[in-house]
């Protein structure tokens, strides 16, 4: 029966992969089936052209109208004809991301539109995915585009709103998730991820390739989410604190276009379980390959980070701050420690002068990397986006020679089309000169770190440094077990996590210079093991970190890049458990929200073996005292764990663990 089975499978995926014949537009709809036959996409190709989206029978997406607006007045919204159905299988190689390698199969049809346009539709396993292309020499600016995702009934929804409800293009990409019916989501427009239950299959919607284009946000409109997009700009102005540069005023339409090109991928990934979701693939899978070749000199690991803990070193016999002594103290822990870098962040050079080519004269830029280079810590510098825009090629030349590893490129705070361009640019010259980048204040991810594998981390993430004053509302916990569902579907993931202050619910309050976290100690610890993310941050104090050595070395012995990662188990908004392999070592981790909890997480992943293990967990007390938490190691034969059993681990309220296993 199984063969017969096997058989059938086969003749069908055969079938799908011929030639199929050509549908004269304007007499019936075109049809893509995805390679599973699950999922079947509907094109609609008459004014005005849509698509419905079908998963085992049940309507995921309703019909939806999409098309272009150009300024001449031309309506990009009807085809004339169509390609035939293809199979597309590619094999990606993946540096740096959670895997080193993807494989995705997808069907493919593409339209020929109106206007020298043409649209291509992907049906993945997981996933449906859509763009335009433009055919034509001529250049031509886009007014606007039509990207509807209408639903049936009124599912819940996860939207992230702008935070500038005056200007909603403006901000850090960085709020929490409104879970709310799609009737009563808030009409401030609401930047990606965002994700849609719909009877129990979640649709979340992302784009990946966004090059030379403006970024998609989304609003309500009845019963679907519409796009809109920054509009290109025509002037700027520059901030007195950094040099920042802002939008003073747009043009009325979005995009430029020279000539011939494609244009960003639409995507509906499809999950049918909250487990699935942090491992799919399409962003990364969907981007453009790698521009820069070799990537064996970019280096990814961890970093001791000044910023967060406001160099607020305790029982050093100087003056803490931005000077010399502070940095070669930050040096000596990350050496002791095995931590790959140090990041000097902003107030290496005077932010106000929008000169970083100056260092200020409290720091010896050459003797601190040098004094690094023999205890092997590397340095990466802080700057502004258009601070290092405007010095590119000497600031990447003068760095790179000095030693310098990497830039993390701050506030950049939209995603229009000439900061998308921006972003691009930076990357490629810095691979010029081998220098990685961490991109902050910065816009969802794209797949940019496909294309330019040295672009490491992304923030686009309501991260650590949200603690520091914002009011007791926020809640930590419960994003922490929500955003991994959704945002590391984007891509890496900067949340910059390790705090050694740590608050139950009822002690936390912001407090600026010694900020604390909210949850436990070891809540903190799995962020290394959940999140992708490979330059990830040590947020907290040297100092505090030494006072706690074993605990210390634990975590950053945690890597950053994987071969492979598991979802054992989840529910988005209540808990999650990972599971990551380096090697043959296994380190497992999860976290919960407010709600304390007991985890049992079947081993069937591991290869057939006994492994010792070392646990990190919340201490028995922990419940009233966050800080509080054990770690044990057991080596022994009579203290083993194999792929035969189920693991049960208690979390304290806001509390996690992580599991070390090792051969």
């Amino acid at each position: 029966m199984k063969r017969i089975l096997s058989l059938v499978i086969l003749l069908g995926l055969l079938l799908t992969a011929l030639p199929q014949p050509l549908v004269a537009a304007g007499k019936k709809p075109f049809t893509l089936t995805s390679p599973d036959g699950r999922t079947v996409v509907t094109i609609q190709g008459e004014t005005p052209l849509s698509y419905t989206v079908v998963r085992d029978g049940r309507t995921l997406v309703a019909p939806s109208p999409i098309g272009l607006t150009l300024t001449d007045g031309t309506v990009v919204n009807r085809a004339t004809k169509a390609t035939r159905v293809r199979i597309i299988k590619e094999e990606t190689d993946a540096p740096f991301y959670r895997q080193p390698h993807i494989s995705t199969t997808a069907s493919e049809l593409t339209l020929t539109l109106n206007g020298g346009f043409m649209l291509t539709f992907r049906a993945y396993d997981d996933g449906v995915a859509y763009r335009f292309r433009y055919t034509r020499k001529a250049p031509l600016k886009i007014r606007g585009e039509q990207a509807t995702f209408a639903f049936e009934g009124d599912p819940k929804v996860w939207l992230s709103h702008s935070t500038n409800e005056r200007n909603p293009f403006a901000m850090a990409f960085q709020n929490l998730y409104d879970e709310s019916a799609l009737s009563e989501a808030g009409s401030v427009p609401a930047f990606l991820p965002a994700t849609i239950d719909v009877g129990g299959t979640k649709v979340t919607l992302l784009e990946s390739d966004l090059e030379a284009y403006p970024g998609m946000f989304l609003t309500p409109a009845k019963a679907a989410l519409q796009a809109l997009f920054p509009p290109y700009p025509k002037e700027y102005r520059q901030s007195a604190t950094r040099q920042q540069l802002h939008v003073a005023e747009a043009e009325d339409f979005i995009c430029r276009v020279d000539g011939a090109r494609d244009f960003p991928w639409r995507v509906l990934a499809i999950t049918d379980d909250d487990t699935r979701m942090p491992l799919n693939n399409l962003v990364y899978a969907l981007a453009s390959p790698n521009r820069i070749g070799d990537t064996s000199w970019i280096r990814p690991g961890k970093v001791a980070w000044d910023w967060w803990n406001a160099w607020n070193l305790k029982g050093v016999p100087f003056k803490a701050g931005i000077n010399l002594p502070t940095y070669k103290y930050y040096i000596d822990f990350a050496a002791k420690n095995g931590i790959e870098y140090i990041v000097l962040d902003e107030g290496w050079y005077d932010p106000r002068s929008g000169d970083m080519l100056n260092v200020i004269p409290e720091l010896n830029l050459e003797e601190l990397i040098a004094y690094g280079r023999q205890k092997g810590v590397d340095i990466v510098l802080w700057t502004v986006f258009n601070v290092l825009d405007d010095q590119l090629e000497e600031a990447c030349q003068k760095y790179s020679a000095m030693g310098v590893k990497g830039f993390k490129v701050d506030f950049l705070d939209r995603n229009d089309q000439t900061g998308v361009e921006m972003a691009y640019r930076i990357c490629e010259k810095a691979a010029q000169y081998h220098l990685f980048l961490d991109y902050h204040g910065f816009y969802s991810p794209t797949g940019l770190n496909r294309t330019y594998p040295n672009l490491l981390n992304y923030e686009g993430v309501f991260g650590m440094e949200e603690v520091k004053w914002k009011p007791e509302e926020k809640d930590m916990p419960h994003y922490d077990v929500t955003f991994p569902f959704m945002r590391l579907m984007c891509g890496n993931v900067d949340y910059t996590p390790g705090a050694m202050r740590n608050a139950t619910r009822a002690d936390w309050r912001p407090i600026y210079y010694s900020p604390m976290s909210m949850g436990t100690r070891c809540h903190q610890a799995a962020m290394y093991v959940v999140l992708d993310s490979p330059f990830t941050m040590f947020c907290d104090t040297p100092t505090s970190y030494e006072a706690e050595p074993a605990y210390t070395q634990f975590v950053a012995s945690i890597p950053t890049v994987w071969d492979e990662t598991v979802i054992p188990c989840g529910r988005m908004g209540e808990y999650i458990v990972t599971a990551r392999r380096k090697g043959s070592t296994w380190y497992i981790a999860g976290l919960t929200d407010w709600r304390a909890r007991d985890i049992s997480i079947p081993l069937t992943f591991l290869p057939d073996g006994d492994y010792g293990y070392a646990l990190l967990a919340d201490g028995i007390n922990a419940d009233k005292n966050a800080e509080d938490y054990s770690l044990n190691v057991h080596e022994d034969t009579s203290r083993h764990l194999n792929n035969t059993q189920t693991f049960t681990q208690h979390l304290a309220s806001g509390g996690g663990f992580v599991l070390k296993l090792f051969k």
